[in-house]
């Protein structure tokens, strides 16, 4: 487990994030990530949900279709 800190910046609070999960996770200052409220907590996370929710749905779609979006892309 790793721990971070949160530090007051201006009127505002930052987490600092050791350089090494950055690296792993390919993040890096001024990129967007996600908070995410759970029951245990806080999840901080760089795959907008909403995004994620729409793949999955685009998935199952594909799967369904894939004859047909064969065809289209012969187009």
């Amino acid at each position: 487990m790793i721990s971070i800190t949160l530090k007051k910046i201006g009127g505002s609070v930052g987490a600092i994030i050791p350089k090494e999960v950055l690296q792993r996770q390919h993040l890096a200052a001024n990129d967007e990530v996600f908070v995410i409220e759970t029951p245990d907590g806080i999840l901080l996370t760089a795959t907008d949900p909403a995004t994620k929710a729409a793949m999955v749905a685009y998935e199952e779609v594909a799967r369904e279709n894939r004859a047909a979006l064969a065809a289209l892309a012969k187009l």
